[in-house]
């Protein structure tokens, strides 16, 4: 008998170019004045040193959508820590979902993101997100979970950070949440 194991994607690797200087990319990262204007709509804050905090926090709209669909939204929605930080090039950090127990137990993940200056004004912006035994987690990220109100995840977000620092605007600035 022949068993046929199955491996699930562990690392996502997602790129992306933005019209935009490596500086104004950090900015849009760790700022929280920039995180609740694109993608989910949370504000983040960090503590930019190695064993510094991490945390995102859900948006009214979140809440509100959450609470649609009959569950409770969390206080915080994403906690980790910082492992390292060298502005505006590199950052890297541990990263927990706590949108549900599943995810929650999933455990802390490594999350980097890389930016690169390129030519003509154009940044490369690398995020590369460790998720080794958090499959479920993993499904949400990619995008899979989407039909089921889940979001485009790093997809979305990456293209709601390009879309805001190129024009101005998110790619769903009417309602601050229809996301993905």
């Amino acid at each position: 008998m022949t068993t046929k194991t199955e491996t699930a994607v562990t690392t996502q690797v997602y790129r992306v170019y933005i019209k935009a200087t490596p500086q104004a990319i950090w900015d849009a990262i760790t700022r929280p004045e920039w995180t609740e204007r694109y993608g989910y709509g949370g504000r983040s804050e960090y503590d930019l040193r190695p064993g510094g905090s991490y945390r995102a926090f859900p948006s009214e709209a979140m809440k509100k959508a959450r609470a649609e669909m009959g569950g409770p939204t969390p206080d915080v929605v994403i906690d980790g820590e910082v492992t390292e930080a060298d502005p505006p090039r590199r950052l890297v950090q541990t990263w927990r979902m706590l949108m549900d127990a599943d995810t929650e137990a999933e455990g802390f993940t490594r999350l980097t993101y890389e930016i690169a200056e390129g030519k003509g004004g154009v940044s490369k912006l690398t995020v590369i997100h460790d998720l080794e035994g958090a499959p479920k987690l993993a499904a949400w990220l990619s995008g899979q979970m989407e039909d089921a109100g889940a979001g485009g995840g790093w997809s979305w977000v990456l293209s709601d950070l390009k879309s805001l620092l190129e024009t101005g605007a998110s790619m769903d600035s009417d309602d601050g949440l229809n996301r993905g």
